[in-house]
């Protein structure tokens, strides 16, 4: 008995410390504009993303598939084997025709100064500024839950008659063994 509670609080700390231990990575610098209740009006800066397409705009199928892709080539799958820090959020844009998994890279590169990805899968794009409409979410994410908050989501824009623009993106901050604090979120780009 001794030795299983003692189990429990190790492995308890274990993933309390990983938990904690990445949340000093680097996010995009958006400024809210304004708020309705939970719903934030952000305005983010150009950003670089390194992007794969997705063979679907399911998050419980492809997100795992699109996630692995890009990580590689953060992880030293380039031309130059070099190591590229890790941000947040993870986007996934869910478009039925153009799905795609992106990552942030950090705000200190230049498109010209990263690496060349070694995976035709993988690209290097440029994101221009824009405005976002976001409702955030914690848990482990789902496609349910996604459509949950994206209807939640809906539901504030059009009550306030803020148009949007494009699809349903999700965008995701947590690594995978993180079990509390978790921070998810569902956006939509305005006009």
């Amino acid at each position: 008995m001794i030795l299983i509670a003692g189990t429990v609080l190790l492995l308890g700390g274990v993933i309390s410390f990983f938990s904690f231990r990445f949340k000093g990575i680097e996010t995009p610098n958006y400024k809210v504009i304004k708020t309705f209740g939970d719903v934030e009006i952000r305005e983010y800066p150009q950003m670089i993303l390194a992007q794969t397409k997705l063979g679907g705009k399911r998050y419980d199928s492809s997100g795992n598939t699109g996630f692995r892709t890009v990580a590689n080539y953060i992880f030293g799958g380039n031309q130059q084997q070099q190591k590229i820090a890790m941000t947040a959020p993870v986007i996934m844009n869910m478009s039925d025709t153009e799905a795609s998994m992106s990552f942030v890279m950090p705000s200190q590169y230049q498109l010209d100064e990263l690496p060349k990805p070694n995976s035709s899968a993988v690209s290097l794009v440029t994101q221009g500024s824009m405005k976002l409409a976001v409702l955030r979410f914690g848990g482990y994410s789902s496609d349910e839950k996604i459509a949950k908050y994206a209807q939640l989501l809906s539901q504030v824009l059009e009550k306030n008659n803020i148009k949007t623009k494009g699809s349903l993106l999700y965008m995701g901050y947590n690594a995978p063994w993180d079990v509390i604090n978790r921070r998810n979120e569902v956006a939509f780009q305005i006009d």
